[in-house]
């Protein structure tokens, strides 16, 4: 009865366990299905989410580069802003310095070359000024018509230039002006009893002062200023322009001039404080206080030597050849003498003078089209000497 008890037992048994093995096996068999579909379904999708990881990154990387390239702009325009201000505030230091230059006085004690030394200070560097100075009222009337349309040829050729025509009262106020702080000049000034001798040593005055080129009134412009200097010359190494007025070819010259080769006066390109321009002024002042002094101020008024020897290109030439053979000066190592200008064909550069030969400043009133020299005719001068007829200062 037992055995049989225990046979049913064991069949009850078997028929729940052999049921749930199955559904067990199902149940994992479900499971191991799910997860190889969902990773099927990963496998097919990694692609798309690598193309996208990539873009993302991609996306951030341009983002970056954006980034970047703002702050490199940024960069640049505070580096602009800070190139204007320092422009700025040089411009506003040279100003300060200009104007603390014309309040001080120069030292009492001082010599006369020390004092225009002090007062107008040479930067060979700098530019030329855009200034033509001319002088007015010297020339009779009847050549009045002609002159006006020399004046304005010289303002028509240079449209960026300060062109100005002086009169008498202009020069008086502006030699009071510049050279307050070296009254002997003023004194020397005022002393000359002529308008030719105040009309050369204002040409000097202007220059040393404010620099730009002094030219004569009978002076037609055939060419711009700025086309002057020939290309493969540098500017910044050239202080001072002149030609060659008188270059003798006949044995008679003293009869006419004061020296073999002599440099022009007519016209004539400065920079503020040439070495050169500073010289000629102190010789003028010395020789004027010294004539004065002796009480020959009205001595030989009309002779076109003695004219040239205290204020014209004698004295000029003069003061150009000394500075050329002064190293401490020029710099330059070599003897100078007037055979370095002699016949000259081409303008020549010696330390910072450029030198052009007699026919540039002093071109034919008619050119060929055939002249080999066009190229080098920069002025016409009509040379009428119609200072001769200028009247005595009145004391």
């Amino acid at each position: 009865m037992a055995k049989s008890n225990q046979g049913i037992a064991l069949k009850r048994l078997l028929l729940f366990i052999v049921p749930a093995i199955g559904f067990i096996v199902l149940l994992f068999r479900f499971f191991n299905n799910s997860k190889a579909a969902d990773l099927h379904k990963l496998l097919q999708n990694l692609p798309k989410e690598i193309s996208q990881s990539i873009n993302s990154a991609a996306s951030h990387q341009k983002s970056d580069s954006d980034l970047i390239q703002q702050f490199e702009n940024l960069a640049n325009d505070l580096r602009r802003q800070q190139e204007d201000q320092a422009r700025e505030f040089d411009r506003h230091r040279q100003e300060l310095e200009k104007k603390l230059q014309e309040l001080k006085l120069s030292p009492a004690q001082a010599t006369l070359r020390e004092k225009l030394s002090y007062n107008f200070r040479y930067d060979e560097r700098k530019r030329f000024p855009a200034f033509i100075w001319q002088i007015g009222g010297v020339s009779g009337i009847e050549q009045l018509s002609s002159l006006e349309e020399m004046e304005k040829n010289w303002r028509d050729k240079n449209p960026g230039f300060v062109h100005e025509v002086i009169t008498d009262e202009m020069m008086n106020a502006l030699v009071r002006h510049y050279f307050a702080s070296v009254p002997d000049v003023v004194s020397a000034y005022n002393a000359l009893p002529s308008k030719v001798l105040k009309l050369d040593f204002f040409k000097y005055l202007i220059l040393l002062a404010r620099g730009g080129v002094y030219a004569d009134m009978d002076t037609d412009p055939l060419q711009p200023v700025p086309n002057w200097i020939p290309e493969n010359l540098d500017p910044g190494n050239i202080g001072l322009i002149v030609g060659v007025e008188h270059d003798a070819d006949s044995p008679d010259w003293r009869s006419r001039y004061v020296r073999r080769l002599q440099f022009g006066t007519w016209v004539i390109q400065a920079k503020p404080g040439h070495p050169v321009v500073r010289e000629v002024v102190a010789k003028v002042t010395e020789a004027t206080l010294q004539r004065q002094r002796e009480g020959s101020l009205n001595i030989n008024l009309r002779n076109d030597l003695n004219i040239m020897g205290w204020t014209g290109s004698g004295v000029w030439t003069d003061v150009i050849f000394a500075y050329l053979n002064d190293y401490l000066r020029s710099g330059n190592t070599e003897k100078i003498t007037w055979t370095w200008f002699h016949d000259m064909k081409q303008p020549r550069q010696v330390a910072d003078l450029l030198v052009f030969p007699a026919f540039s400043f002093s071109a034919p009133a008619e050119i060929k089209n055939d002249d080999d020299r066009k190229a080098l005719f920069l002025t016409h001068h009509e040379a009428k000497k119609s200072w001769k007829s200028v009247p005595k200062v009145e004391g």
